[in-house]
């Protein structure tokens, strides 16, 4: 029986929820799940320019595990480009370093309901229309 897979040490989630395809007008609905992990592998490495050693400490797993979310999220990325596919960003088994909030009309995140401030690009004040972000 393998051993159960331990959540993964998230900074931030991510401000979008997804990309689509520009310029392809297929009838695909087929879409890529890239998972918050994944996500976070590429930010920490492509965007951050760290090492895969310093993001596998950021990230609480060993250098081989990160290696495997890495590549995987490589994969994916090529086979939504290669196909036209949709990408869609949302769960697996993480962490957050806080709680995180995404208003439902304008989409901004908001780290933890005390730093809730009326949103400005939607005018919304209430904290009714916040989603709880999880892995």
């Amino acid at each position: 029986m393998p051993r159960p897979i331990r959540n993964r040490k998230i900074h931030r989630p991510p401000s979008m929820s997804g990309f689509m395809p520009f310029g392809f007008c297929g009838k695909n609905q087929e879409r890529v799940q890239l998972q918050y992990d994944e996500f976070e592998s590429l930010n920490l490495v492509n965007y951050q320019m760290l090492s895969q050693e310093e993001a596998a400490q950021r990230m609480d797993v060993s250098r081989p595990t990160f290696t495997r979310i890495y590549n995987r999220a490589l994969q994916k990325i090529a086979k939504a480009m290669v196909e036209c596919l949709s990408l869609e960003i949302e769960g697996g088994n993480v962490d957050f370093d806080k709680q995180w909030y995404k208003c439902r009309r304008c989409f901004k995140l908001i780290e933890g309901l005390e730093n809730h401030a009326p949103c400005e690009g939607c005018r919304f004040a209430g904290k009714g229309e916040l989603v709880k972000i999880n892995g």
